[in-house]
C-alpha cells in the first residue's frame, strides 16, 4: 500500500522517474534529439538467442564505482555480452551500463559486467543480454505495479525477449538504501518486496522466476537493520539473498567501491550458478 502523502523531498525523484519512464516507453528517438545519445555500437550477436537478466533497483545496481584506467578485465567489453539500450536496440555492453537509463546522475561501474564475465567463464558459448532498469534514489513503493519504474522494467524485459529472443534467467535486484530513511518504509519493505516479486512473475508469465536480491551494505537513514532483516525473511520460493554487508564503500559510505562491485558481481554469478546446479535447471 502506498503512503497517503509523499514527502516533498521525493518530488524531484518522482519527476525524474516519470520522465525516464516516458522516454523509455516512447518510440525510439528520431531527428535532432537522437544526436544527443551516446553512439552505442550494434552487436553482431544482436539476433542470437540470449540468456537475459533484468537489472533493477537503485544506484548501487546502476553503478557508482569509479572507473580506473585501464579498466579491470571483468568490466571490459566482451562480444558475447549485450545490453538493451534505452533506444531498445541490442548493443555491445560497455560500462556504465545505465548511462542512458539512470540519466539524472553520473553512472559508474556496477556489478553486472563482472557477473556476466563470471558466467562466461563457466560457459563461453552463452550470449548474455543485460536489461538495465535501475534508477538511483528510488524507494521500493516506486517499483510497485502501476508505477512508472515498474511498468518500464516490465516493458523493457518483454522487448528484450522479443528483440532477438531468449529466456529470462533471473532478476538481479539491489535496492533498499532509500527505504532506511523513514520507519514506515523500512517496516513495510518485506511485504512490498514480496508483492513486487509476485507481480513480476505474473506480468512476465514466469511463475518460478529467480530473483537474486542483494542484502544492503549501507543505508541513507537509521533503519538499515530493519530493511536487511526484511530482505533475509522474504518468504517466497526462488528468491535468494547475496549479502553485500562488509564490502568496501566509497567515501560517501553509501555506494560500493569499484573493488566491491567486482566482488559483488562474482558473488551474484556464483549464486546464480549454484541455484541452477542445485535445481538441475537448464537455461
Amino acid at each position: 500500500m502506498k503512503p497517503l502523502a509523499r514527502p516533498p523531498l521525493l518530488l524531484g525523484a518522482l519527476a525524474a522517474a516519470a520522465l525516464l519512464s516516458y522516454l523509455l516507453l516512447a518510440p525510439p528517438f528520431t531527428g535532432r534529439l537522437s544526436s544527443l545519445l551516446l553512439p552505442f555500437p550494434t552487436s553482431p550477436y544482436a539476433g542470437r538467442s540470449k540468456l537475459l537478466f533484468l537489472l533493477a533497483g537503485q544506484s548501487n545496481m546502476a553503478g557508482r564505482g569509479a572507473a580506473p584506467s585501464p579498466l579491470p578485465p571483468p568490466f571490459r567489453l566482451h562480444p558475447h555480452v549485450l545490453r538493451l539500450a534505452a533506444s531498445r536496440r541490442w548493443v555491445t555492453a560497455a560500462p556504465p551500463l545505465h548511462a542512458d537509463i539512470d540519466t539524472h546522475k553520473s553512472c559508474g561501474l556496477g556489478p553486472a559486467m563482472p557477473f556476466a564475465h563470471r558466467l562466461l567463464d563457466a560457459s563461453g558459448s552463452l550470449v548474455l543480454g543485460l536489461v538495465p532498469c535501475a534508477v538511483g534514489g528510488t524507494r521500493i513503493w516506486m517499483w510497485a505495479r502501476g508505477e512508472p519504474l515498474y511498468e518500464t522494467a516490465v516493458a523493457r524485459t518483454r522487448t528484450a525477449v522479443d528483440a532477438g529472443g531468449g529466456a529470462l534467467g533471473a532478476v538481479l535486484w539491489f535496492q533498499g538504501e532509500s527505504d532506511t530513511i523513514e520507519l514506515d518504509d523500512a517496516t513495510a519493505y518485506g511485504a512490498r518486496m514480496e508483492r513486487l516479486v509476485a507481480d513480476l512473475r505474473a506480468d512476465l508469465g514466469i511463475p518460478n522466476l529467480l530473483v537474486i536480491q542483494v542484502g544492503l551494505a549501507s543505508g541513507e537513514g537509521n533503519y538499515t537493520d530493519i530493511v536487511r532483516e526484511a530482505q533475509k525473511n522474504i518468504n517466497l520460493p526462488n528468491v535468494i539473498l547475496v549479502d553485500a554487508m562488509g564490502l568496501p564503500l566509497r567515501e560517501d559510505q553509501l555506494h560500493l567501491s569499484t573493488e566491491a562491485q567486482l566482488r559483488l558481481g562474482d558473488m551474484l554469478a556464483q549464486a546464480y550458478l549454484k541455484f541452477n546446479s542445485s535445481t538441475g535447471s537448464r537455461q
